[in-house]
């Protein structure tokens, strides 16, 4: 492969130097209480429930059953696709979770430092909205907030791709060939740092990861849209959660 938008030496071995740390709190992160492995429901409430009033009743009902030790409930929000209107649900999450039990690791690529990529950033002079495809949304798309756009060459190809604003942060989802072969088949995720105004970013595909949806049904992940979609294979960063004893998601 030839990227001709490799980042420098410096920014390669800064990379490099962090990627084992960075696999070791990947597996942490997802393994913990509230982790991408312990979300076991998302229960979505009907029309005008109160979230916080149910959330109280639901975590009286697991004191009860003596699950309240281990059992955690938060509230999650969304925009109804058809009214517009606000939905919300419930989501537990399982310190206990026979998907955690079963972990054994997340299966990933070796360093790849032709994989640490230089691109260019333009902001947008306003929030623009594009719309993302999500997996549980039966073709339905939802608008994020793209704050600009992310101008890179890869092996000759030039693209410009979305990433949406994650709480303050630039997340990248992307296809490439590898997905439903090597890697997770709807695509992977990848956090692209961006500091101050600064108009040139590290993409360093050696920590793309697998989204939740990867590791627990009851999430609803965006799909990568047309525009990130790369035609070449990303042979860096995680590829798919691996159990034990046979164990699978669905």
């Amino acid at each position: 492969m030839s990227v001709q938008t490799r980042a420098s030496s410096p920014a390669i071995a800064v990379a490099q130097a962090g990627f084992e740390a960075w696999r070791a709190s990947r597996q942490a992160a997802v393994t913990g209480p509230l982790g991408n492995l312990a979300l076991v429901e998302t229960r979505w409430l009907p029309q005008g429930t109160d979230a916080e009033e149910a959330k109280a009743a639901e975590e009286a009902q697991l004191d009860g059953d003596g699950r309240g030790g281990h059992v955690t409930v938060t509230t999650v929000r969304r925009t109804n696709l058809h009214t517009g209107e606000p939905e919300h649900a419930l989501r537990l999450w399982d310190a206990d979770a026979p998907a955690i039990q079963h972990f054994s690791s997340i299966d990933t690529y070796p360093f790849r430092p032709d994989w640490v990529v230089e691109a260019a950033y333009t902001p947008v002079a306003t929030d623009r909205r594009v719309p993302f495809e999500h997996i549980r949304d039966s073709g339905g798309h939802r608008e994020l907030v793209v704050p600009g756009d992310i101008h890179v060459t890869l092996d000759g190809v030039d693209y410009t791709l979305s990433a949406f604003d994650d709480d303050g942060t630039l997340l990248l989802v992307f296809g490439d060939p590898t997905n439903g072969a090597d890697t997770y088949g709807a695509g992977r995720f990848l956090f692209v740092p961006r500091e101050g105004e600064s108009e040139t970013v590290i993409l360093d595909f050696n920590r793309a990861f697998v989204p939740p949806c990867g590791f627990s049904a009851q999430y609803n992940c965006p799909l990568p849209p047309r525009q990130n979609r790369l035609h070449l294979p990303v042979h860096a960063g995680e590829k798919v959660p691996v159990f034990r004893g046979g164990y699978s998601l669905s």
